[in-house]
């Protein structure tokens, strides 16, 4: 008897979760005989609402919600030994992860991504204890983030980050970083690091170009250098791809990595306030199947 739990954020999407939960239900219904309906409450539900349905042997989870919903499913299902094929409908404001695997931003189109029951192994990233699915990030640039408000979410998207990593330029001092990875050590300064697990960070889909939803790498990018002129050099390749050939960009792909710093400095993880350096990272090679898009 196949089994499915249907996680619901009823305020995600300026509270329009609620209007899909009848549609996805009846997909569903379709491919399993029993489907559970979950609504969050509070930050750790999701977490542990996907993490009884490992438990219970649960065949399918789906999530439905913002981007910090997504993660807390992610958690809850990565930790335990056994897991179910495991879906989302994206409602959140950047959607970064859903757009390095192709599913759609508008929840019909997603519900149809849903309906044709077609998954794939995606590498996901452990950290420390915990567990993401796209991006960490230090630097003053990336703690300016946790400043955004709903309100500039709602009027201006993705693009509100940018707005608020911009101005934390003007206060922007470089710090010391020590890097360890697969054998290799990188050690100076920097204003931002970046640690790629898909090509899509912050909305830009081409940030990390070569990254691949499942190529058992993280993609790392350390800006050492800044300044308003040679922030106009950046901007091109930001959005074209090609970060990793600029002179003031340290690039390269890792699978484990420990990060150090005599500064007071907090990563931030998938767009939200994480743990204090220091802190390791590895990545877990096609740890979750995933529904997505036919090819």
């Amino acid at each position: 008897m196949k089994q499915a739990m249907l996680i619901i954020n009823p305020s995600s999407g300026k509270e329009q979760a609620m209007d899909f939960e009848n549609e996805t239900v009846s997909i569903l219904e379709k491919n399993h005989v029993d489907v559970t309906v979950k609504y969050t409450e509070k930050e750790g539900d999701a977490i542990r609402f996907a993490s009884a349905a490992c438990e219970n042997h649960f065949d399918t989870v789906v999530a439905m919600g913002g981007d910090g919903t997504i993660n807390e499913a992610v958690n809850g299902l990565a930790k335990e030994v056994e897991r179910p094929d495991f879906g989302f409908i994206p409602l959140g404001t950047v959607n970064d992860f859903a757009r390095a695997l192709g599913i759609p931003m508008q929840p019909k189109k997603a519900l149809e991504v849903l309906s044709q029951q077609h998954t794939k192994p995606v590498d996901i990233g452990k950290i420390n204890d915990r567990y993401f699915m796209n991006v960490l990030a230090v630097g003053a640039i990336a703690e300016a983030v946790y400043d955004v408000s709903p309100e500039q979410k709602s009027k201006f998207g993705p693009l509100a980050y940018m707005i608020e990593g911009a101005r934390a330029l003007k206060d922007k001092a470089p710090f010391d970083l020590t890097v360890t990875y697969d054998g290799k050590v990188w050690d100076g300064e920097a204003y931002l690091m970046l640690v790629a697990l898909t090509n899509s960070v912050g909305g830009i889909e081409k940030f990390a170009e070569q990254a691949e939803v499942n190529d058992g790498y993280f993609h790392v990018f350390i800006l050492k250098e800044l300044s308003l002129p040679q922030v106009f050099k950046i901007i091109p390749d930001l959005f074209s791809g090609k970060l990793q050939g600029n002179a003031q960009v340290e690039y390269f792909p890792v699978a484990n990595l420990k990060v150090e710093s005599e500064q007071k400095l907090v990563v931030n993880i998938d767009g939200d306030e994480g743990v204090p350096i220091p802190f390791e990272a590895k990545v877990l090679h096609n740890e979750l199947n995933i529904f997505v898009p036919e090819e």
